[in-house]
């Protein structure tokens, strides 16, 4: 069965957005990336009118949680408002049909105790009322983080295992990140499965910058620091859907999309 590939689009009509691409798929922020401001659908007609057009062309959308979300954090003033945006994106997402909410995996000050990050992950999860999985990303910076290293996301995943509804939270690779934040490509599929037992989505993406460099800068595959066979070859272990959050709009993702299923199918 052929994996579902698309790209991360504009919110106002995800399904035109994938046909453009030639996509089975199409991942989206409701609202304002950058704001703790609640989630917002932008096409006409709305959330049930979105959910019934994206069935009736066969795509799959997934949403993509605002970026100040940090439900680690040790300060109330972002891990409060955090866990609400969060759930208020869950229900809005269930709402459109979408198959899972990503979210980042956060993290503490340099002279936190990461331990504190992580139960917080646990209480998280245990306040939420999850209608659809929520997937967490792992991140490419950040020296005490929660998702960078392997070693980090195995003490989440510990965690996350004892809150209640522990089981609907699933996980997000994302190849840039994975290069930058320092994990060998070509072992990461597997090292990540050990820990998870699961890999629900793959975000497709070439690196700007060197291994371990810690820098979040995506570009087009091929064009970057992540050897092209690498990147196909984590696509195919995962086996899951895939993102491609790449620039270049409609053309420059078109563009990745064309590449990756030409490598799969070699």
């Amino acid at each position: 069965m052929e994996l579902r590939i698309g790209g991360h689009v504009d919110q106002e009509d995800p399904v035109a957005e994938a046909a453009s691409r030639s996509a089975g798929l199409s991942q989206i922020f409701l609202g304002d990336p950058q704001s703790y401001k609640g989630p917002v659908v932008r096409y006409e007609g709305g959330a049930e009118a979105l959910r019934a057009a994206a069935e009736a062309a066969d795509v799959h959308l997934y949403v993509h949680a605002p970026y100040p979300i940090n439900v680690a954090a040790t300060n109330n003033r972002i891990r409060i408002p955090g866990r609400k945006l969060l759930q208020q994106h869950l229900t809005a997402a269930a709402e459109i049909g979408a198959k899972g909410v990503v979210v980042h995996g956060g993290h503490l000050g340099v002279d936190e105790d990461a331990g504190v990050g992580f139960d917080n992950w646990r209480k998280c999860v245990d306040g939420l009322d999850m209608p659809v999985p929520l997937l967490i990303e792992n991140t490419a910076g950040g020296d005490n983080a929660m998702a960078r290293r392997l070693e980090a996301v195995e003490r989440l995943w510990e965690a996350i295992g004892r809150a209640e509804g522990g089981d609907t939270v699933g996980f997000c690779l994302d190849t840039c990140h994975a290069h930058a934040g320092g994990a060998d490509l070509g072992s990461v599929v597997e090292k990540v499965r050990a820990v998870t037992g699961r890999i629900d989505l793959v975000h497709c993406n070439d690196s700007r910058d060197e291994f371990d460099s810690g820098a979040d800068r995506h570009t087009n595959l091929g064009s970057g620091h992540i050897d092209g066979a690498d990147l196909a070859d984590v696509v195919r272990a995962a086996g899951a859907p895939v993102v491609v959050e790449t620039p270049g709009g409609v053309e420059g993702q078109s563009a990745d999309i064309a590449w990756l299923r030409e490598r799969l199918a070699g």
